[in-house]
């Protein structure tokens, strides 16, 4: 970064206290970082509170990052309140949570379904990704970290077959846009996370976290520190790429010694 500002971020998917993006605003913005979270409600605003009371200069916005108006009034903000977008982490996105999905098999996947799954969780990375690029390559410097999952890219459960396209997806993008925009300074990188403990995860994906090698879930601050050495100066040279965080789960050969 050549600009004397201090960097600004934009951070989607922030709203839940235990949440990854919420502990990447926290870790970013404690390093001097100015912070731009959002959120689909208004809890993102209690976020907002718990950083400033912690010295974190920050905004809020709610947005529905499916649609490109929400899409815009993030950028607007980060330009208006901080002056640009040095970092984008985008981290928006869920399973399919709720009983109206139904099964989420191949053969049992609504169209409507699959194509809100795909929305919520491949869409979202690719508009925000495209809004920001355009000032990344004018500014010469830009970090987009994009949260994968491990759920596609390198393993998979049953039941969930389009969180498990989209996630694949973002690693395609992923690799896609880094290649583009190599050249202007701008570094496209994801992260996978495994089984984290955050406020969302049910009993089962608990269980299935001290099945892991390490014997435990991770955390969202432990996928917080990847994202922010990616975000960071300190990772010039590596882009495309995929980092796996989920205490070698996903590598064992030995289940349930």
């Amino acid at each position: 970064m050549t600009t004397q500002r201090p960097p600004v971020a934009i951070i989607t998917g922030a709203g839940s206290t235990q949440g990854i993006g919420f502990a990447a605003a926290r870790l970013l913005g404690a390093s001097g970082t100015q912070v731009v979270i959002t959120s689909t409600t208004n809890r993102i605003f209690g976020r907002v509170s718990e950083l400033r009371a912690v010295g974190i200069r920050v905004e809020g916005v709610i947005a529905d990052l499916t649609d490109q108006a929400g899409v815009d009034a993030v950028v607007a903000c980060a330009l208006d309140s901080f002056g640009g977008v040095d970092v984008l982490v985008n981290n928006a996105g869920m399973t399919a949570v709720s009983s109206s999905y139904g099964s989420g098999a191949t053969d049992r996947l609504s169209l409507d379904h699959w194509h809100a799954s795909l929305d919520r969780n491949l869409t979202t990375t690719f508009l925000m990704t495209r809004a920001v690029l355009g000032h990344m390559r004018a500014a010469g410097y830009g970090r987009i970290v994009n949260v994968s999952s491990v759920s596609g890219p390198v393993a998979a459960y049953g039941g969930d077959v389009a969180y498990h396209a989209a996630k694949a997806g973002v690693v395609g993008l992923t690799r896609s846009t880094a290649i583009d925009t190599a050249a202007a300074g701008v570094t496209v990188n994801a992260v996978a996370p495994g089984w984290i403990d955050t406020a969302s995860a049910s009993a089962y994906e608990r269980k299935m976290g001290a099945a892991t090698p390490v014997g435990r879930s991770g955390t969202a601050d432990e996928v917080a520190y990847v994202i922010a050495f990616l975000a960071g100066e300190g990772a010039s040279y590596i882009t495309g790429q995929l980092i796996t965080v989920d205490g070698a789960n996903s590598i064992s050969e030995e289940r349930g010694r």
